[in-house]
């Protein structure tokens, strides 16, 4: 069956920012689930063991919440109670540095401003509830891979976007910068 229920990121003040439920809920449940995870898991000090039996709604006694604190962003990991609570923790590491490394130093604005890149790197972790790949080597291959693909199949369409990139990267004083597109002699091509 489905191992993970569910899995939440949330910063310090209890904002969703990655919210991913591998079994049916209603919008309410998920909303109260999300709510009663952050009470549980806000309360708890920095110290203290990472997990802690889930809270009524997702089920009482067979869940468990297994999470890390980083920073400002807390990683919930909700799984039926057969799952080994290490090696969920390490399944989190494991996200948590697979970010890190396609983001350099993974930070709340990621989440929000990549969303569709953090949901594809889960879901090279998990699928359907079930742990896929734990080698982050292998998720990370497999990202680029994927990014490769979709560069070459942009190709044509990714030209303008290259070269306001490589306009950003000749760090042009700003009065150029700064200049208005109208200024400058293009033709129209339509």
């Amino acid at each position: 069956g489905i191992m993970i229920k569910a899995i939440l990121v949330f910063n310090n003040h209890g904002k969703p920012r990655l919210l991913k439920f591998y079994q049916h809920y209603t919008e309410e449940e998920q909303q109260q689930i999300v709510r009663e995870t952050f009470q549980l898991v806000s309360k708890r000090d920095d110290n203290v063991c990472n997990f802690l039996e889930g809270g009524s709604m997702i089920g009482g006694n067979d869940y468990r919440l297994i999470y890390r604190h980083y920073a400002t962003l807390y990683f919930i990991f909700c799984v039926d109670s057969s799952e080994s609570e290490l090696g969920i923790l390490d399944l989190i590491q494991v996200f948590v540095e697979t970010l890190d490394r396609c983001f350099e130093n993974v930070c709340e604005l990621d989440l929000i401003f990549h969303y569709d890149k953090v949901h594809h790197i889960l879901g090279e972790l998990v699928m359907g509830g079930m742990v896929l790949e734990t080698n982050m080597n292998e998720i990370l291959a497999r990202i680029q891979e994927q990014e490769k693909m979709e560069k070459a199949e942009a190709g044509i369409s990714a030209a303008p976007a290259r070269a306001v990139s490589a306009v950003k990267s000749m760090n042009l004083p700003q009065q150029i910068k700064d200049l208005k597109l109208p200024d400058l002699p293009f033709k129209n091509p339509f």
